[in-house]
């Protein structure tokens, strides 16, 4: 190849470099300029009274509760009831051997009689020696001795009469019958089990309507819970659900009915009992359950939707959006969550306007606009639509 040839062929390359800069010169000037607005959407940060639900682990507890447990010693001979049967006031539930009560029983009728007979033979020694005393026909100190063989004889009933009645409770509490209404459980002994005065566990009767349950609450909350005590309408505003073990709500209404006497130096806490009506028998003592405590704020209070927050290390943010609409973080403090939302306790004032959807695609000091009604939230316009 000639001089000429390679003269020619550098223009042409040159040329070809010329024009591929100039082309991509271009195409770098299109892509430059500000970027679109983040589509967001926003909420205003509002004042409004706030209802929020405290949840207490709870037990169920019977308000009246009785174990059966014997007076008197024996075997036991008899059973009346079955397990888990209902009870009535003085129906029979255990029999205790008899057999050495009633003897006693018996013994101690016919002491009385004998000393009632005594008695008898010495008032009458008493009244005859009085009246020849009356006539001098025997000596005074024959009267004393009548006398008191009498009033000896008056202390030996007394006597008996107290062993008969001691016999008679004996007899009556081999026995066992139910103190209350109520169901009875399990029974702890069989027939022909040795039963020990004070001892032995026969069974347990309760009565489950109403029924109760208990709660621990922290000193804090202490003067809360005596205002709801006596509020007479706690009731019927519903203040206190039991939710159970499989998510479902009891439908009866409870109020407090004691808070106990002190609180527990280790846990901080004290007791509140709430009963609650029982009629079908659905709540059972000894079933632990989450109680619901509706709890109304007694001043309005800053609230925000609970999507709007970003936890950062341990701290919590919002993007703050301001006339210009660009997007700012501010560090807040958070109160109570209830349904979507939460309330802040500062960092944010009544009417400023926050990012809502969309919050995961917005840099601090962004442009934002809203989303249009029908885009998902947190899109982000087609290149070439941005709004003039």
């Amino acid at each position: 190849m000639n001089t000429t040839n390679y003269i020619k062929l550098g223009f042409v390359i040159l040329g070809t470099v010329t024009l591929a800069s100039c082309g991509g010169d271009k195409k770098a000037g299109m892509q430059q300029g500000p970027p679109p607005p983040t589509q967001v959407t926003k909420a205003t940060v509002t004042d409004q009274e706030v209802i929020t639900t405290d949840s207490y682990p709870g037990v169920v507890v019977a308000l009246n509760e009785v174990e059966l447990r014997p007076q008197v010693g024996g075997y036991i001979t008899a059973i009346y009831v079955k397990d888990g049967q209902k009870v009535t006031k003085g129906q029979k539930l255990y029999e205790i051997d008899r057999t050495k009560y009633i003897a006693a029983h018996t013994a101690a009728k016919a002491s009385v009689a004998v000393a009632k007979a005594n008695r008898d033979k010495a008032k009458k020694d008493a009244d005859r020696y009085t009246r020849l005393a009356e006539q001098d026909a025997v000596a005074k100190q024959r009267v004393d001795y009548a006398l008191t063989d009498l009033a000896n004889a008056e202390s030996q009933v007394a006597s008996a009469q107290a062993q008969l009645s001691s016999a008679a409770n004996d007899l009556q509490r081999s026995i066992i019958v139910s103190p209350l209404t109520g169901t009875i459980g399990i029974s702890q002994v069989k027939l022909g089990a040795l039963a020990s005065p004070g001892t032995t566990l026969l069974n347990t009767v309760s009565s489950n309507n109403p029924i109760a349950v208990d709660i621990a609450v922290n000193q804090a909350e202490i003067p809360r819970f005596m205002r709801l005590q006596k509020d007479g309408s706690a009731v019927k505003d519903s203040l206190f659900n039991v939710q159970l073990q499989d998510g479902s709500i009891y439908k009866g209404q409870g109020h407090i009915t004691a808070i106990d006497r002190a609180v527990d130096p280790q846990t901080g806490t004290i007791k509140v009992r709430i009963s609650y009506p029982n009629p079908d028998g659905r709540l059972l003592a000894g079933m632990t359950v989450n109680l619901k405590a509706l709890n109304k704020s007694s001043e309005h209070q800053l609230v925000i939707p609970y999507k709007a927050v970003i936890e950062q290390l341990g701290e919590f943010n919002v993007f703050v959006v301001g006339d210009s609409s660009k997007a700012e973080p501010r560090i807040i403090k958070l109160g109570k969550q209830f349904n979507t939302s939460v309330v802040v306790k500062s960092g944010l004032k009544q009417g400023e306007v926050i990012v809502v959807d969309g919050v995961q695609n917005v840099k601090p000091g962004a442009v934002v606009t809203d989303a249009p009604a029908d885009a998902a939230p947190g899109a982000q316009p087609a290149a070439g639509a941005v709004k003039k």
